[in-house]
This record gives structure tokens, C-alpha cells and sequence, in this order.
């Protein structure tokens, strides 16, 4: 079928058979489908939405697009699990969470994201460590994986590629905030890993996607479901981007503070209860605890007794960072050439913030994509980020802007003081709201 009808039936509300999504991934993965032609077809399904036969063919047509890897050799050593964010702003989770997870008995081949929109990815950040290698040959990869335990990288050209095309195409389309483009592209990905279990981290609030509990819920849902139905035991929690998760939102700010959370030397209170949540599903997950009471206690003794700072540095050390990069991070890690302190303005408590603008500042720092070709500086962003809550006075530092110019830290300044609102003392949420598709 020519590609144009296929755009033609979902851009008029039809239903996409099985043989359809598979001819079109097959153009997308061969390039006989033009970027035009995924932007269209991407709309429609925005616009129209998608069946659930249609997710999961979508979700198996992007995951056999390239090699699906097979970790058969560690069948015996433990399960091969990982977890996925929906994105989020200062969302660092996933540096801490494969080596805690790893220092559990667990394998975990995490296969991450650049940056989307307003959020960071994971990716971006690990390319601020000078030498490492995101996107290691297959037979490294495995190495380190039996060597270490984790290895967090990008998508080689032969894991899921339909996605990676299609993942830059959203981007600058306007088209990333559909639930069946969501859903395939992450667990295309994770399909493709060869995973034994996966866990969802699903945000909702101001920086993320889904803005209201019912989408965040709906989002869940069909994540869990299609990759269950796929043959990929799945479950979900639901977590609060009402505010940036950690106090640093930016490429080598948020690696510095996954390391100082890693080491003890400073931990943001709610990207702790998200990251042991998330490993503690895991390893219930995973049959390496009995329930999340145990699995929790576990792995807050291996963050708490270093373990999971060796893998993390040795995961560096393995995929081409400096041996010493956790113990002397200012020697590796790129400073950006102008700093900036942000006073209060008002005496107050923090009442809310606008996740989503503060992302948006990070790209504007130079920190995040424009367009797919755009380089970034990983020294820029804002580190000293308040929480909700923080009762803050006239002449406190608000946070700390890291720029390329003035004139760069002057508009970043304009933006945190609109983003960020001082007033009254607020009700807190919780950073982990609900779970779905409790492991059985």
C-alpha cells in the first residue's frame, strides 16, 4: 500500500491493521518513508488516537525493527530488569537507580533517551563525563553488563532504529504528548533490551506530560497493559513533576548531584523516596525480594554502605570515564563560564513552581534541543533549585544559574523569578502517588 494511504486512513479516524504498521515501520527503518511522512503520520495519531491492537502492533513492529537481545548467559545469575521515565525536569533517576539496582543482584542494560521538549535525557547527561562511551559495541555492552552489573547507553543503529527516526521526529513536531507514540517508542526500546521485568516511572504535574491524574492514569495503563500483552512483565508508579525532582536541572549539574546522592554528600529528599520506590519495585519485580518492605530495606543498605557508588564508578570507568571521576568530579566535569546566585525577592514559603518553564530555561541556557542537529553545552542549567514548601526570606539564594554569557544568565534570571512563586505556605504532595500492575 502506498504510504500516503496509510496516513490517509489514521488521518481520517481509521483503524490500522497489523500488515499496515508493520509496511510503514519497514519504510521508516529503510528510509523509503520520508521525515514528512512520519511528522503526518504522527499527527494523525495524535489527533486520532490509536486501538490497542494498534499499540501493540505498533510497539512489535518498532521492537523487531533491529536486534532484540538475548541475555540468556545470565539466566542463572539474576534477572535482566530496568525502568523507564515518561520525563521529567531535574529527573536524574535512573544514574542512581541502575547501580543500587545492580548492587542488588540485578542486570540492568538501561537503553535511555536524549533529551524530549522541555525534559532532560538521560543520555545528554552521561555525554557531559568526558570519555564515555554511550553507545558502545554489542560485545562491550556485554562485558560490562557481567562485569559491573549496569550499563546505562543510547541506541546502537541496530536496537529499535524505526524508533530513533521517528523519536527526533516527534520532537519537533509538536507531536510528543501522544499516548500510543509514548507508549511504542518507550517499550519498543525495552523490548529490543531483552528484559526480564520492567518498571514505569509515569509522571504527571507541571513538567510532565501528562498534566492530569486521568491522563497519568491512562498513560500507565496502556504502557503496563501493551507491554504485558507483549510478553514484557511490566508495572507502574505514578510520581508527583509538580516541581523539578532534583535540586539540579541541566547535563553535568544533575550527573554531579546523581554522585553526591550516590556518595552521601547530599541527597534531594523526594528524588530519594522516587529512586528507592522505583529500585525497590525492581527487585520485587524481579523475584529478588519477597515484597517492597524487604526490597526497600535493601536497597537503602546498599546506597547507604557504597555499593551502588562502585558500580556507578565503575560503570563510568568501564564505558571510558576516568577512573577517578566520582572522587574528583570538578577535574572532569565541563563548568559553565558564568555563574549566577538569584536572591528572594519576598519573605514567603515556596507555593508553587512551573516545572515546565524551568525546563524550557535549561534549553534556553543552550542545555537542551531547538531542533533534532542542535549541539549542547552540558555545563549550563540551575543547581540550588528550591522544593515546595521551603520557607524562603528577602536576600536567600533562590538558586544558581550556570550560563554561557550574562546576557544568557540575565533572560535565565527573568524566567525563574516568573517561575518560581512565592506566597503562601502550601499543602505537599507525595512524590510517589499510586502504583499499577502491582507484581504478582
Amino acid at each position: 500500500m502506498l504510504v500516503q494511504e496509510i496516513i490517509r486512513i489514521k488521518r481520517d479516524g481509521g483503524v490500522l491493521s497489523q500488515s499496515q504498521i508493520e509496511e510503514f515501520i519497514t519504510g521508516v527503518t529503510n528510509n523509503s518513508v520520508s521525515e514528512g511522512q512520519i511528522a503526518a503520520l504522527a499527527m494523525a495519531v495524535f489527533l486520532n488516537g490509536m486501538q490497542r491492537e494498534e499499540f501493540i502492533a505498533l510497539t512489535k513492529a518498532m521492537a523487531n525493527s533491529g536486534t532484540v537481545l538475548d541475555w540468556s548467559e545470565l539466566s542463572d545469575k539474576g534477572p535482566v530488569l530496568d525502568k523507564h521515565s515518561t520525563g521529567g525536569v531535574g529527573d536524574n533517576v535512573s544514574l542512581m537507580l541502575a547501580p543500587i539496582v545492580a548492587a542488588c543482584g540485578g542486570f540492568v542494560p538501561m537503553i535511555s533517551g536524549r533529551g524530549l521538549g522541555h525534559t532532560g535525557g538521560t543520555l545528554d547527561k552521561l555525554d557531559s563525563i568526558p570519555g564515555y562511551v554511550s553507545t558502545p559495541e554489542m560485545d562491550k555492552l556485554r562485558h560490562v553488563i557481567a562485569n559491573t552489573g549496569c550499563a546505562i547507553i543510547g541506541q546502537t543503529d541496530d536496537l529499535a532504529p524505526a524508533d530513533r527516526r521517528m523519536y527526533a521526529t516527534r520532537d519537533i513536531t509538536a507531536t510528543v504528548e501522544s499516548i500510543p507514540l509514548i507508549v511504542a517508542s518507550i517499550l519498543s526500546k525495552k523490548l529490543s533490551a531483552g528484559l526480564g521485568g520492567l518498571v514505569l516511572d509515569v509522571k504527571i504535574g507541571s513538567g510532565a506530560f501528562a498534566a492530569s491524574m486521568g491522563m497519568a492514569k491512562d498513560l500507565a495503563q496502556n504502557l503496563v497493559e501493551t507491554a504485558n500483552a507483549c510478553g514484557l512483565r511490566t508495572s507502574a508508579l505514578i510520581t508527583d513533576m509538580d516541581q523539578p525532582l532534583a535540586s539540579a536541572a541541566g547535563n553535568s549539574l544533575e550527573v554531579r548531584n546523581a554522585v553526591e546522592f550516590l556518595s552521601g554528600t547530599h541527597r534531594d529528599a523526594r528524588l530519594e523516596q522516587v529512586t528507592l520506590s522505583l529500585a525497590a519495585e525492581m527487585l520485587v519485580l524481579g523475584g529478588l525480594c519477597e515484597n517492597s518492605t524487604q526490597a526497600l530495606q535493601k536497597v537503602t543498605a546498599k546506597l547507604q554502605d557504597g555499593s551502588a557508588l562502585e558500580v556507578f564508578a565503575k560503570m563510568v570507568t568501564e564505558l571510558g570515564g576516568a577512573v577517578d571521576f566520582t572522587q574528583n568530579m570538578d577535574n572532569y566535569l565541563p563548568a559553565a563560564k558564568v555563574r549566577r546566585v538569584v536572591k528572594v525577592q519576598a519573605d514567603g514559603w515556596v507555593s508553587k513552581i512551573a516545572t515546565r518553564d524551568i525546563g524550557l530555561c535549561v534549553v534556553e541556557l543552550g542545555g537542551g534541543r531547538r531542533v533534532a542537529s542542535d549541539e549542547l553545552d552540558f555545563s549550563v542549567g540551575l543547581s540550588g533549585l528550591p522544593s515546595i514548601g521551603d520557607e524562603l526570606f528577602i536576600g536567600d539564594e533562590l538558586c544558581t544559574i550556570h550560563a554561557a554569557s550574562e546576557e544568557a544568565a540575565q533572560i535565565a534570571k527573568t524566567s525563574i523569578e516568573q517561575a518560581i512563586l512565592i506566597g503562601d505556605k502550601p499543602e505537599l504532595s507525595k512524590a510517589v502517588i499510586s502504583r499499577v500492575g502491582v507484581p504478582t
